[in-house]
């Protein structure tokens, strides 16, 4: 991937240098909280966390959107069971407004649908790249936090969702290949110092301690070999049979069954990853990197 290389390769001088190209937004001096969710490899579980974490956010009066941004698959929407109106690629070519492609889920938790329409910054002209910047902005004051639902790997896309975004979020399994592709992913993000940090969970643990030492395994060896990222631990989800139950029944189980261990693991996660953020006086966490508007500009800029 030269291309995508060289992109990131420049996101990392100019941070090198102190320089912010992205113009922060003029009506504001912080944004929402952009978030990348993505793993090593598929089937670990990261759609049901963004979706799971999405709607614990929400329920805790955080303004939360999703962005499906798995280019081939449309996960967020079968979860939830719902059916977005449009997609981004509506936004684009179908002259859709931002508003018109929302849907709607629980506690007024917002879903963007990505499809296509995201397959094609490369290929967009200057005024389509403009249209989608200032579609997008409109969360800039009207979202907390952005969830984008990463495809997994380190692929072009994924590679450029996650270095547009400002915070990350691995998942992994206990599983060695798991493991193997996680690090392997965190490994691609120290080489071009795009992030100084990220943060792990794991899923599908027997139990606690298999999920620490899980945990511990990467970040023993991020720590030993990558001298330019920190691997934060937020937790840990274990195997339970509800989990796979909520999603036959497109129900999350945060929803299905609020009282549940998985329930509260989502619950422990979120706040550790809130408090870890930081907060300011109205208990918002606040966005040092332009939020929306930063990352819509850095995405194209990166699929340019």
């Amino acid at each position: 991937m030269p291309d995508q290389a060289a992109s990131l390769r420049l996101l990392a001088q100019e941070k090198a240098v102190g320089k912010q190209e992205l113009p922060r937004p003029e009506t504001d001096n912080y944004g929402p909280t952009v978030v990348a969710v993505t793993s090593g490899k598929g089937g670990v579980g990261k759609t049901s966390l963004v979706v799971n974490m999405g709607l614990i956010l929400a329920q805790r009066n955080q303004r939360t959107v999703i962005v499906d941004a798995d280019l081939g698959l449309a996960n967020v929407e079968v979860l939830l069971g719902i059916v977005p109106p449009y997609s981004v690629h509506d936004l684009l070519f179908g002259h859709k407004t931002i508003e018109d492609i929302l849907a709607k889920g629980p506690f007024n938790l917002k879903i963007i649908a990505g499809g296509s329409g995201f397959q094609e910054l490369a290929n967009l002209e200057q005024s389509q790249r403009e249209r989608l910047i200032g579609a997008l902005s409109f969360f800039q004051d009207k979202s907390d936090f952005i969830l984008i639902d990463t495809g997994a790997g380190i692929s072009r896309n994924v590679l450029g969702f996650v270095a547009a975004a400002e915070e990350v979020v691995v998942i992994v399994t206990p599983e060695p290949t798991s493991l193997t592709d996680a690090y392997s992913l965190i490994k691609v993000l120290a080489k071009f110092e795009i992030h100084e940090r990220v943060f792990l969970v794991v899923n599908q643990a027997v139990n606690e301690q298999e999920a620490f030492l899980t945990a511990e395994k990467i970040t023993f060896v991020a720590n030993k070999f990558l001298q330019n990222i920190k691997i934060n631990y937020l937790g840990f989800i274990g195997k339970e049979s509800i989990v796979s139950e909520a999603v036959k029944n497109q129900n999350p189980f945060v929803l299905m069954y609020p009282f549940s261990q998985a329930t509260k693991s989502v619950a422990q996660i979120t706040t550790n990853f809130i408090t870890l953020l930081g907060k300011d006086d109205h208990n918002l966490v606040l966005s040092k990197r332009g939020g929306m508007k930063g990352f819509i500009q850095k995405l194209v800029k990166l699929f340019r």
